[in-house]
């Protein structure tokens, strides 16, 4: 498994961490009668507040990922070779982690499904204001769908990577 589709693994297991943890405590506490649905402050703080998570999370994890890396890489070095030189393990890191055309490629193409999921659940959340929804059901539409966009996009990455993609 290359070292592309490794970090979107835990990109995507991150993100389903994050909307699985929002959706359980936010949901839970409206059935639990704790909020009411017009209480904009209440959703809007929550959101902040899990966005505020999210970024730390995938930081904290991102790191701890390519530590876990080099230190993999420093085992698979010392097992090969019998001996750990940090020069060599650091060359294979750097190989490891290049990002080619095709990534960039990757990248963009499911960039674009990731924005196209965001921006129906934007329309569909206008459209619940419209059909007379509570404030409160628009935004938690609009910030599902760009989680869900966003977890989308991570999938259609390891799509494209098992089974390639074609420029066109």
């Amino acid at each position: 498994m290359s070292y592309q589709e490794k970090k979107t693994i835990v990109s995507i297991i991150t993100g389903l961490f994050i909307l699985g943890a929002y959706c359980v405590y936010t949901f839970g506490r409206y059935q639990s009668g704790a909020i009411a649905t017009d209480d904009m402050k209440f959703w809007a703080g929550t959101m902040l507040m899990f966005i505020g998570i999210g970024i730390a999370a995938a930081i904290v994890i991102q790191i701890v990922f390519h530590i876990l890396l080099s230190i993999s890489i420093a085992v698979q070095e010392k097992v090969r070779n019998g001996k750990c030189d940090s020069m060599e393990i650091e060359k294979t890191l750097e190989a490891e982690i290049v990002t080619d055309e095709m990534d960039k490629l990757i990248e963009l193409k499911s960039m674009r499904i990731g924005f196209v999921v965001a921006g129906i659940g934007f329309v569909a959340a206008l459209v619940s204001v419209v059909l007379n929804y509570s404030p409160a059901v628009m935004i938690n539409i609009m910030f599902i769908s760009f989680n869900i966009g966003s977890l989308l996009e991570g999938f259609t990455q390891l799509y494209f990577y098992r089974r390639g993609v074609k420029n066109g």
